[in-house]
Order: C-alpha cells, then structure tokens, then sequence
C-alpha cells in the first residue's frame, strides 16, 4: 500500500506529454430524469506497477452536471460540481481502435439535497463511474464513452438513496 501511495504522489508531480481534455456527456437517469455533463480533464499521468492490474492511466477531471426531472413546464433541476480522480486502461482493440475500462470515485457538491422527488441527504455525495472508451482515431485525440455514474452519500446520513446515471460522452483532446 506504501508502494501504491508513493507512486500516485510521485505522478502527480512528474510532467506528461498527454494534453488537456474537455468532454461533453448527455445523462439519462432514473424515471424522467435527464441532463448534461460538461468535464475538464487538465492533468494525465502513467502510474507503473499498480496492483492487481500493472500500468494504468491516470487523469483528474473537474465537470459540472445539470440534471432534469419531470415536465418541462415544472421541472426539478440541480446543479453537481464534481472532481474525480479516474484510472484507465486499454484491453483490447476494436476495428483497430483502442478499447478503454475506466473507474474512479469522486467528490460532488449538490445544488440541492432535494431532487427527483428524493431527499438525497446531503449536498454532498460521492460520484462512483465505470465505464468503456473507444478511441476514434490513432492518435486519440477523439474518444467516445459509455457509463454507469451513481451518486449517493455513501451512507454518511440517511437518507441515502443516491441516483443513478447512463452517459453518453464525446472527449476531445487539444
């Protein structure tokens, strides 16, 4: 475990040659919830010899969620701010395309603890992903991503019912 930490810490300080990313998402959740995703992804990293797995990828990711619930007339909204921690790796190629599993668990900050006809507990909750990226070109400078997000306050306070999320997202790498 001391080997784990000493390389996450060291790979935060060591320079990369990969670029920033911003990612766009469209959310389907529970019911008639719906929203959007906007993420920044400004630091990547190689962290070796991680255990159980070998070399994965390590990135950071800051985004802002706004959800939808119910007719669009009287709709519940809510707004998540989110930073993430998200390890990846490649496993297999698709059409010759590299073919990605991704996880991670994170922090959120909810607008409201009310949402969707649920009292969510706290305005702060955990954000759990795992998810698949196909590469869309070789230099992957352009991803796609299917994913599980839950959020839920981790059974900190109840209630704790947490929301759960598909998501749809293109990334785009400059």
């Amino acid at each position: 475990m001391k080997k784990l930490i000493m390389a996450l810490v060291v790979s935060l300080f060591v320079s990369t040659a990969m670029a920033d990313e911003v990612a766009i998402d469209l959310l389907k959740g529970e019911g008639d919830v719906t929203g959007v995703r906007l993420a920044y992804r400004p630091y990547h990293t190689t962290v070796t010899d991680f255990p159980l797995i070998g070399d994965v990828n390590l990135y950071l990711e800051l985004s802002a969620n706004k959800w939808r619930y119910g007719d669009p007339a009287e709709y519940d909204d809510n707004l998540a701010i989110a930073f993430s921690p998200v390890l990846t790796r490649q496993f297999t190629t698709v059409y010759g395309k590299a073919l990605f599993w991704e996880l991670g668990v994170g922090v959120s900050f909810l607008d409201k603890k009310r949402f969707a006809g649920k009292d969510l507990g706290t305005y702060y909750q955990f954000e759990d992903r795992l998810g698949l990226t196909l590469a869309l070109d070789p230099a992957k400078k352009r991803s796609i991503s299917l994913r599980y997000f839950h959020y839920s306050n981790g059974g900190l306070e109840k209630p704790n019912p947490g929301m759960d999320f598909i998501n749809l997202s293109y990334t785009w790498r400059f």
